[in-house]
């Protein structure tokens, strides 16, 4: 098919819609069931490249969760110890494929993100990775094939109406994009930028000590922003995405607002969050709102009489403030790309909260100096890549 009528764009105002082929050929996709919209497609392919990417870098299966038009997760496929298995309520699911352990991943990390994602595979969809999906709220899948059996699972979602998308994995882009904004069009060659591991040789602390489950992380981190909607940086540990903020204006906000889901993602390991005691009816949706809340500054929106009864067999107790500092110290060798240079040093501060031992940004700052002197501070790594990573 050369284009595909959609049935709005953005809003539902928005029409008439489409995706086509602007010479002519053939797309590179194929929809097996459902019928996905505009902004469907824009996470899907913005979503693949993603996990095509990180699978070249890193050699592992790779996915992505995508919700409006950036990752709130991504991640490669590692094994699962059993407190991630826990959290992301994949535990009953006995041993996961690698890629099902990559979309376990990109979707725990920040589940409340994830809520209706769009998924991107790097790698045929196994009848493993369909089941985690079809108990997921989820929108759609893009995958460069599907296993019969995982298609007929998924087609069974949504009451058959779930969007399944295949692509061409052999598809190469054109090396100049266009897109239109207000009757004007714009014109750019493509992002192209190859992650390796010589993007972070240029190491500007005192202490250069880089390792190899370092670097992985960092490409993780810097793919992840070359797909995120910009300012952006991104948290990452053990081959997952921990924490990612998208489209701050203030880079500082972006630091806290990716540190706090970073955070988050480490305060439902602790003992204290995984032994709460949920009512047996009480689904995962609503267990992952609940531990947000519980987790955060307005827990007695969760534990007042008449609330907790809702969701909890047994009233949980506060989790204090010193709980959570204690619990949040053991965090460490956190790694952080930024999509552009830190301007000031308390992002580096900001970070250090959070665990990061190993950051990743393009430098050229004017106060390059006093970043770098906060990071030797901190006896952390960090690297000058040289390279910015805007994605509007």
């Amino acid at each position: 098919m050369s284009e595909i009528q959609l049935k709005y764009g953005c809003n539902p105002n928005q029409k008439p819609s489409r995706i086509y082929m602007e010479d002519g050929s053939e797309l590179p996709v194929t929809v097996l069931n459902g019928r996905p919209g505009y902004i469907n497609f824009l996470d899907a392919l913005n979503g693949w490249q993603l996990v095509k990417e990180l699978k070249k870098a890193t050699g592992l299966p790779a996915a992505t969760s995508f919700k409006h038009v950036s990752p709130a997760g991504a991640a490669v496929g590692l094994k699962l110890d059993d407190t991630l298995a826990k959290i992301y309520w994949v535990d009953d699911l006995g041993e996961l494929t690698p890629l099902a352990s990559a979309y376990a991943r990109a979707r725990g990390a920040d589940r409340m993100s994830s809520f209706g994602d769009f998924i991107a595979l790097s790698d045929e969809c196994d009848a493993c990775t369909a089941k985690l999906i079809k108990r997921e709220v989820s929108d759609g899948v893009i995958a460069p094939s599907y296993t019969d059996e995982a298609l007929e699972i998924l087609k069974q979602k949504k009451n058959g109406n779930y969007n399944v998308i295949k692509i061409d994995e052999s598809y190469v882009p054109k090396e100049i994009e266009r897109k239109e904004v207000f009757g004007v069009t714009f014109e750019q060659g493509r992002n192209e930028l190859n992650i390796s591991d010589d993007l972070f040789s240029n190491i500007v602390t005192k202490n250069k000590d880089l390792p190899k489950e370092a670097i992985i992380d960092l490409k993780i981190a810097m793919i992840t922003l070359k797909y995120t909607q910009s300012n952006s940086v991104c948290y990452v540990k053990g081959g997952q995405a921990i924490g990612i903020g998208a489209g701050q204006q203030s880079r500082i906000h972006c630091t806290r607002l990716a540190g706090q889901k970073a955070d988050n993602w480490f305060l439902r390991q602790c003992p204290k969050v995984l032994n709460l005691d949920f009512l047996d009816n009480l689904g995962r949706a609503d267990r992952d709102n609940a531990i947000d809340v519980y987790i955060g500054d307005e827990y007695e929106d969760v534990l007042r009489d008449g609330e907790w009864q809702k969701r909890f067999k047994t009233k949980p107790e506060v989790f204090t403030r010193e709980e959570k500092k204690e619990w949040l110290s053991k965090n460490q060798d956190v790694t952080l790309g930024s999509d552009a240079f830190f301007p000031f040093s308390d992002n580096i501060e900001r970070a250090y909260k959070s665990g990061v031992k190993y950051i990743a940004e393009p430098g050229g700052s004017v106060r390059d100096d006093l970043v770098i002197e906060c990071a030797d501070k901190y006896n952390m790594v960090m690297a000058f890549t040289g390279i910015r990573l805007f994605h509007h």
